[in-house]
């Protein structure tokens, strides 16, 4: 990116935006015999661009269908406001979708949903903009604490200051470190974990996430060759 700086002053507008946004968050018990469709997202980047993916499973978690965009940044990496950087592609993917009558009934992103210092990560930031069910599934954590070291397919919550859960610590396979699973939008901390675990297929990432980032890679790998 060229130089694209955000000084203190506009920073805090955007966390202002954030925390106004967050009141809009709604966390409730999410029914998963209404799913059918599930989405997975993922984004990567190649110098100024972001190049973004949606894949659309059944309840098999077999594929149907893969929507790809790619635009320019426009927004820098500033932590804790990475919605605003990937949200243009990210969108510009799902509306793809919608146009196709392939609208997923929950989506699943890789990042943070409520476990965000203003509980508005992009997953809960994404749920409120298209009015969906998310699901928000990071490798790093970025808000809470975990008491405890979370074992083998045993969750530990994630807690803020105050005590309350955000989501959940969780080890899905041997010798992997944890992922953070957060509720982002129309579900809450219990349902994103009982629907996430359902997600996994012997790797890190369930499937949904993981299958989109397969496509981002493929995506990055046919621009740099473009390039060469």
């Amino acid at each position: 990116m060229e130089n694209v700086y955000l000084n203190d002053q506009a920073v805090q507008r955007f966390v202002e935006i954030q925390q106004r946004l967050s009141k809009r968050v709604v966390l409730q018990e999410l029914l998963d015999e209404h799913v059918n469709l599930i989405g997975g997202m993922d984004v990567t980047y190649v110098n100024d661009f972001a190049l973004g993916v949606l894949v659309v499973l059944d309840r098999s978690l077999n594929l149907v269908s893969v929507y790809c965009s790619e635009k320019k940044v426009t927004f820098p990496y500033v932590p804790g406001l990475l919605a605003f950087r990937e949200l243009p592609v990210l969108l510009d993917c799902f509306f793809k979708a919608k146009k196709q009558g392939q609208v997923p009934d929950i989506v699943f992103l890789d990042g943070q949903g409520i476990a965000h210092p203003r509980r508005l990560g992009i997953a809960s930031h994404f749920g409120i903009l298209v009015n969906l069910p998310t699901i928000g599934v990071a490798k790093k954590r970025l808000y809470g604490v975990c008491k405890n070291e979370p074992l083998l397919g045993f969750p530990e919550p994630l807690l803020d200051r105050n005590g309350d859960v955000l989501g959940y610590c969780y080890i899905p396979k041997p010798r992997a470190s944890p992922v953070y699973i957060s509720p982002g939008h129309l579900c809450d901390p219990e349902s994103a974990l009982r629907v996430t675990t359902k997600m996994f297929r012997g790797y890190k990432l369930p499937e949904p996430t993981r299958l989109a980032h397969h496509y981002t890679q493929l995506l990055r790998l046919e621009k740099l060759r473009k390039q060469q």
